[in-house]
């Protein structure tokens, strides 16, 4: 059987800015490539197995389709609007009640909450009185660290001031508390000075006095007695409670630590953590003095972003009932107001709008103070730019960008699989066209072997013809012997034939 061209009807995919148009044909009893199409079962087989690829295809390009649709930003003029105002109010509450960064506000505040935290812990375990250079001699008494003076008479660079830096079971920190426990198994403990040379240094008598006897008594000291001391130590000494030098902090602490890492102990990294923490006087309390400042700054960036991720869900939320009209119809992923570029472009814009706002207003009142000097412009600048704000804008703005760029790869991904789709399709084609031509050949056999029983049917009518005619003949030249044989036969005939 020759096999004809057939022009299958054009192709067209239009995807927003993207036109693509195909025109295709198809040798009409033609298998797909690599495919044997001869036999009927392997037709059927492979006509299952491409549908069920385009099946996943299929699934594969509409998951592809939500996807972009959620990294694409859907935003309007009132969302805009809307993130606008909310980043202006906030700015205005940054003005109003924020105000500048005042680390001794922040120090004032870090100090109390401090003396406070290391009295009530002191009375919880005994002390019955209401000094606190007394509660922390109480605890440190009670208490004691078996690496506080093994440092002492030595010449190491490690000082009275340094010491809490340097000695890294005084850190509070994981690993801090890891060289706690070490210190209990290893009767040894581990400093690193200002120059960032790493100072294994064996307990004396006293030291080991605080030793546990036991695992379970070396786990208790290392661990109960760690966080206790380190309470005593938080205010201070007893001689200089509430001012003197306390702990390190979180950061500075694991700074410090990851000084001791080879390579970074010749930075001069240690050096300047000294001098951070013994000079400056940046211990655990002025930590938490900045932490308050920042937690001040944070308010109205939280209150811009509550603000405009409240007003994305109840939007969302009224679209959602105006088109279902009922609760259990909402499709409430399309509510949620997060993790989808429209959100996000929408905090972009409400942060950038709230940083604006605050750098006009901190650029105005530096240039107030500071009377046209640089130096103090900058300075003031610095003391009255909301630094959280300016986080969160960054952030922003990595999201939103990450997620146009996450976007361009899921469009190109979206169409090469169409593409595939779409050779899937000529493939089930091709498989169908297979089918159709191989019926149609057996249906011309069938035809041609009707034909030839109807040509021996036709014979075999033209030998019976021929035999009645003769049969009939023999009977008419019978007809005169059987009249005078048997002369009532011919009318019984007739008779028999009458009665039908």
């Amino acid at each position: 059987m020759n096999s004809s061209t057939i022009d299958l009807p054009p192709f067209k995919i239009l995807q927003e800015d993207l036109e693509v148009e195909y025109d295709f044909s198809l040798n009409a009893g033609e298998p797909a490539a690599n495919e044997s199409t001869t036999e009927p079962d392997s037709i059927e087989s492979g006509l299952r197995r491409v549908e069920q690829e385009i099946e996943a295809s299929q699934a594969r390009i509409d998951a592809l389709n939500q996807d972009i649709d959620r990294l694409t930003n859907h935003a309007d003029g009132i969302d805009n609007l809307v993130a606008v105002g909310s980043g202006v109010l906030a700015g205005l509450i940054d003005i109003l009640w924020v105000g500048d960064f005042d680390f001794d506000r922040g120090k004032a505040w870090s100090n109390r909450t401090v003396n406070e935290f290391v009295m009530d812990v002191a009375k919880k375990n005994g002390f019955e009185g209401d000094r606190l250079d007394k509660a922390i001699e109480f605890l440190e008494n009670k208490f004691r660290s078996p690496s506080d003076n093994v440092w002492h008479g030595k010449d190491l660079g490690i000082s009275a001031k340094s010491h809490h830096l340097d000695d890294l079971a005084h850190h509070p920190t994981p690993l801090g508390l890891f060289f706690s426990i070490l210190t209990q198994f290893t009767k040894t403990a581990y400093f690193q000075n200002s120059a960032g040379t790493f100072l294994p240094i064996g307990l004396d008598e006293s030291g080991t006095e605080l030793i546990g006897t036991d695992i379970r008594s070396k786990f208790f000291c290392g661990t109960v007695n760690w966080f206790f001391h380190l309470v005593s130590d938080m205010s201070g000494s007893k001689k200089t409670a509430g001012a003197g030098m306390g702990i390190p902090g979180p950061i500075v602490s694991m700074l410090k630590e990851l000084s001791t890492i080879p390579g970074l102990d010749k930075t001069g990294l240690p050096q300047k953590l000294n001098e951070i923490f013994v000079k400056e006087k940046f211990d655990l309390r002025s930590e938490m003095a900045v932490g308050y400042e920042l937690g001040r700054q944070a308010v109205p960036v939280m209150i811009n972003e509550v603000l405009v991720r409240a007003f994305y869900f109840i939007r969302r939320l009224v679209s959602e009932w105006k088109a279902k009209r009922s609760l259990g119809a909402i499709e409430w992923k399309k509510t949620l107001p997060w993790n989808n570029r429209t959100m996000t472009r929408m905090l972009t814009i409400a942060t950038g709008t709230f940083t604006a706002v605050d750098l006009a207003d901190a650029a105005i009142r530096a240039a107030l103070r500071s009377a046209g000097n640089p130096a103090g412009f900058w300075t003031q600048l610095a003391l009255r730019v909301n630094f959280v704000g300016i986080g969160r804008f960054a952030i922003a703005i990595y999201s939103d960008v990450s997620m146009g760029a996450e976007r361009a790869r899921g469009r190109d991904e979206r169409i090469a699989a169409m593409s595939r789709h779409l050779e899937l399709a000529h493939v089930k084609i091709a498989y169908l066209q297979a089918d159709m031509w191989r019926a149609a050949a057996a249906t011309e056999a069938s035809l041609r072997e009707t034909e030839q029983m109807m040509a021996v049917a036709a014979e075999l009518h033209v030998r019976a013809t021929a035999a009645n005619d003769a049969s009939l003949r023999r009977i008419g030249q019978m007809r005169a012997g059987i009249q005078e044989r048997n002369p009532q036969l011919i009318g019984d005939i007739q008779h028999l034939l009458s009665l039908g």
